[in-house]
């Protein structure tokens, strides 16, 4: 019998493929239900700093006023903000620094990429899986006691589950690393609250705690790469040691201090805003079609749905010109889920059309 908790597994058997994104989903002449990167212009106050830095590119990156402005935004000394080539930067960097972890657990179903760079830098990886009977949601009981670096997503992709912050920082103990995927942070919104409900990124009372952000969701900037770790500031002097030279670009770091301001951080909030009413009207469309389930109350940029036979579905949905994000490649899901982005309430309305048409075909 097994000593592992209810829901723990091994990695072991038939394996999910976790270098399987949504980009490879979409293709020329698709309506891209895939990706969940926001497909708007950059603003002048965003676009106009990346694109001065092309006329000084002969000089090497200084990280220095970027780190600044990200630590003033979140309330945090320079010292405990490390800047990275994309979240996904992140997850290599813990994976190479913290080679002495010895028991790293990644919840899930979340994204890939935490997983995937601890088994490519040799780390035996366990996984808690949430049900989803129970809509995903965290019991951290059912984290083992003795794991010392645990992985979760908050909000968590592809579920859009957003889980209490004193949930997630019930996780946090001496001796652990807690690493909290925030890179949908930005997306959610609460009643009453001003700011991102359920983060952790102001945070600097809790033992072992790194959190990721992304730059690249919200603003349209996923070719550009750009992220960055909050934490203590001797956790991320390890993460720094393993990190190549100039490891973000002039243009990066100039597109993070311009996301760090205030107009920027009032735009990611009134983005947020109208997203959940775009959200809200998705999630409605979807409670239309039979035997088609939207699990819980979806909180960020994208839309977890089950439905029999989702396999089929998503290769007629690709004829008719759609791409949608297969689930089958996520721990804890199977070949019965998609994911969907939101859009736009016009492109909402004639993707569900097509989705009906197939399913009473």
């Amino acid at each position: 019998m097994s000593d592992q908790p209810s829901g723990m597994v091994a990695t072991a058997g038939v394996e999910p493929d976790l270098a399987h994104h949504g980009d490879a989903e979409v293709g020329d002449g698709l309506i891209d239900l895939a990706v969940n990167v926001r497909q708007a212009p950059a603003p002048t106050w965003l676009a106009d700093p990346i694109a001065a830095t092309l006329t000084d590119l002969a000089h090497y990156p200084d990280p220095a006023p970027a780190r600044a402005a990200v630590a003033a935004r979140h309330g945090r000394h320079p010292n405990e903000v490390l800047l990275t080539a994309g979240a996904a930067e992140g997850f290599v960097l813990i994976a190479q620094a913290l080679r002495g972890v010895r028991r790293p657990v990644v919840v899930h179903p979340q994204f890939t990429e935490p997983e995937a760079a601890l088994r490519a830098a040799g780390h035996p990886v366990e996984r808690v899986l949430l049900d989803p009977a129970d809509d995903f949601r965290l019991d951290p009981s059912r984290v083992p006691a003795d794991a010392d670096l645990v992985m979760i997503g908050n909000p968590t992709n592809p579920t859009s589950v957003l889980h209490p912050a004193g949930t997630v920082a019930a996780l946090a103990r001496p001796g652990r690393v807690l690493v909290v995927d925030e890179a949908f942070a930005d997306t959610t919104i609460a009643a009453g609250h001003p700011g991102e409900p359920e983060s952790l990124a102001g945070r600097r009372d809790l033992p072992g705690l790194l959190v990721l952000r992304s730059l690249t969701k919200t603003w349209g900037l996923a070719g550009l790469r750009i992220g960055y770790l909050l934490g203590a500031p001797e956790l991320l002097t390890r993460l720094a040691a393993v990190q190549p030279l100039w490891a973000v670009s002039t243009p990066a770091l100039a597109a993070a201090s311009a996301c760090a301001t205030t107009v920027a951080v009032q735009a990611e909030r009134a983005i947020a805003a109208d997203l959940a009413a775009d959200r809200d009207h998705l999630v409605a469309r979807l409670a239309d079609l039979p035997g088609v389930r939207v699990v819980g109350r979806p909180a960020s940029a994208f839309v977890l749905l089950h439905r029999p036979g989702a396999t089929a579905i998503r290769a007629a949905l690709r004829e008719r010109g759609w791409a949608v994000r297969r689930g089958d490649t996520f721990p804890g899901l199977g070949p019965d889920w998609l994911r969907v982005a939101v859009r736009d309430r016009n492109t909402t309305d004639a993707f569900i059309e097509a989705l009906r048409e197939i399913m009473e075909a």
